[in-house]
């Protein structure tokens, strides 16, 4: 079966790749490295062409609120028409838990819009929508560090693992198009303000992390649980302790 991963080269996209393949399936790396410009449309029909699956993890490359609009609806409009066009039977969409829950946000409402287009066209979808990945959170905390200090709001998290993003997006992707949205998420939760300090600690920064309710996520005010996943959550199995481990060797 030929799959199309849109932006197979990042993070996610590269490993759901090499799983997809492992698994016998003939998997397109889509990215403008690889000659897919989503943007300007070039090279995506010619991708897309007798593909069955398409799954888009692709990412903005700015955040300023116009312009990640403009990024995610441009995309996902020539996405859609080169899919309807090929015939595609199912369109996976790699989305945010919380992004509903967070209107303030002009990245989260640009996901939400990218979401809707998704649902509104005639490709039969599924968007799975996860939780901030482990990968990311020394990002996080150096986005909010001034000199040796690291401000971030007391908000509960249940970060995930790359790597079980893309095991979970490959099943999607080989199962049947449920025409809806599915959540997941790691195996634990954590305060974040406290994970942050879990994870400086434990790669001998000397940086201090001082809880700060103040302080935005992607330009947004966060309470407790904005950016907590539903009850019926599918929960990968990857522990913090886990990740750290691999992650420090």
């Amino acid at each position: 079966m030929k799959i199309v991963v849109i932006g197979g080269s990042g993070l996610i996209g590269s490993k759901l790749v090499n799983r997809l393949r492992e698994q016998g399936h003939e998997v397109v790396a889509a990215s403008p490295s690889t000659g897919v410009n989503t943007i300007s449309g070039k090279g995506v029909t010619n991708a897309l062409a007798n593909a069955r699956v398409v799954v888009d993890v692709s990412n903005a490359p700015v955040f300023d609120d116009e312009a990640v609009m403009r990024f995610f609806e441009t995309s996902t409009r020539h996405i859609l028409a080169a899919e309807t066009a090929a015939g595609v039977s199912h369109h996976v969409l790699l989305s945010i838990v919380g992004a509903d829950r967070l209107p303030d946000s002009g990245y989260m409402r640009a996901k939400v819009a990218q979401e809707e287009l998704v649902k509104t066209a005639v490709v039969p979808f599924t968007i799975v929508r996860s939780t901030q990945f482990f990968e990311f959170l020394d990002a996080i905390a150096d986005i909010n560090t001034e000199g040796d200090t690291v401000r971030l709001p007391a908000a509960m998290v249940q970060p995930i693992a790359a790597d079980d993003v893309a095991a979970a997006l490959a099943n999607v992707a080989l199962g049947k198009a449920a025409n809806g949205t599915v959540e997941i998420a790691g195996p634990e939760q954590f305060w974040l303000d406290d994970l942050a300090r879990q994870l400086i600690g434990a790669m001998s920064d000397s940086r201090l992390v001082i809880t700060d309710n103040d302080v935005r996520y992607f330009g947004a005010a966060l309470d407790a649980r904005s950016l907590i996943p539903g009850e019926d959550v599918q929960k990968a199995s990857t522990e913090f302790v886990e990740w750290l481990e691999s992650h420090r060797s």
